[in-house]
């Protein structure tokens, strides 16, 4: 058993990059996620591992910091909620069209605007479709625990290096706020500069005689050579969604109706469910881990099995559900449940809204 502790889940989010075996974390303070540069500044990592932990000028010279470190096979991070994310896209676009790996997180808050610092999963569309200008995807895990904030960390690290692209951790306030027991893993070595050089072959780690120089770019002024590239970006997609899906299904082996959720939805869903079960209704939750690639073939097999009805429930106006819909294809009934703004539902109101929309809807 690796050492426990109880730790907020963005303490446990920068815990984990330093074990993990980071190079350096680049960010900026916003609320709700301040606690990951706070930690990383108290706990010195510089002086565990050789980290670098920096505060930049915004969050727009963060995400090129994250670039140019990536570039030269580093492995890097960065972190903010909601606005200060919105800021990253376009360094995050260059970072996919040059297919560099990366971590980010972003605890989401309340919008649109500065909103609020109240939780929200208002970002999925930013999340999930792009974010950034062209077309690029990103794999997105979505922690519904402290343990997990730690976890997905290490796990978003192996897939940035594997697939050679951004990989975001997608919590909420809830879960970067709250505070759970949390197993953390075992310190990681940090790759020395000689390790990068000879295990990337892509990384720009300074041209040595008699080697080929390494150029790292999104540019591509040819038309023919642009869709060249793109169309091997999306062969990349493609092989990320068929191997890389997540999910966890509790209790949906002889459900009627499923509940889909994630994060802390999924964790006030999966009492909704408890609730379901003890009046008789054969409720069950499928609780979303990527939301890119989303576990549409699940979903579709959960169909073929009987299910009758899909209630989506997240903390937005309804972003979630149209990829519940279209995974399902009209085989049951799917409606939305959703609080926003920084409100969060509560078990005996999703349940309300199971009963109203799906089953006697």
């Amino acid at each position: 058993m690796g050492e426990l502790k109880l730790m907020k889940g963005n303490e446990a989010l920068a815990e984990a990059a330093i074990r993990a075996g980071a190079d350096a974390y680049f960010g900026y303070p916003i609320t709700p996620q301040s606690e990951v540069i706070e930690y990383l500044m108290a706990e010195k990592p510089y002086e565990r591992t050789g980290m670098v932990v920096l505060q930049a000028e915004s969050e727009i010279a963060a995400i090129n910091m994250i670039y140019g470190a990536a570039g030269s096979g580093k492995k890097v991070m960065t972190s903010s909620s909601s606005p200060g994310i919105s800021l990253k896209q376009e360094g995050l676009s260059y970072i996919a069209g040059a297919e560099l790996p990366c971590v980010y997180a972003n605890v989401v808050r309340g919008g649109p605007g500065l909103g609020t610092i109240q939780p929200s999963q208002a970002d999925y569309f930013q999340s999930t479709k792009g974010g950034g200008h062209g077309d690029y995807r990103q794999i997105v895990l979505a922690p519904a625990s402290v343990q997990e904030m730690a976890d997905f960390v290490k796990l978003g690290f192996e897939l940035a290096f594997e697939y050679r692209m951004p990989v975001l951790i997608l919590a909420d306030g809830v879960i970067g706020q709250m505070m759970e027991k949390v197993e953390l893993f075992d310190q990681m070595p940090r790759l020395t500069d000689d390790e990068i050089a000879e295990k990337y072959p892509w990384a720009t780690t300074g041209k040595k005689k008699g080697t080929q120089r390494r150029i790292i770019t999104s540019l591509a002024l040819q038309a023919h050579e642009m869709e060249a590239h793109n169309m091997m970006l999306q062969k990349k997609y493609a092989d990320v969604t068929e191997k890389e899906v997540r999910f966890e299904a509790i209790s949906c082996e002889d459900a009627e109706y499923i509940i889909v959720a994630y994060g802390s939805s999924a964790r006030i869903a999966q009492k909704t469910v408890e609730l379901a079960r003890k009046q008789g209704i054969k409720a069950g939750l499928f609780r979303l881990i990527t939301l890119f690639p989303f576990p549409s073939k699940a979903l579709q097999n959960l169909c073929k099995q009987g299910v009758k009805g899909f209630l989506a429930v997240e903390m937005s106006a309804g972003q979630m559900v149209e990829d519940v819909m279209l995974s399902v294809r009209g085989c049951a009934k799917v409606d939305h449940f959703g609080r926003f703004g920084g409100t969060i539902h509560t078990p005996e109101e999703v349940l309300n809204a199971l009963k109203s929309k799906i089953i006697g809807g």
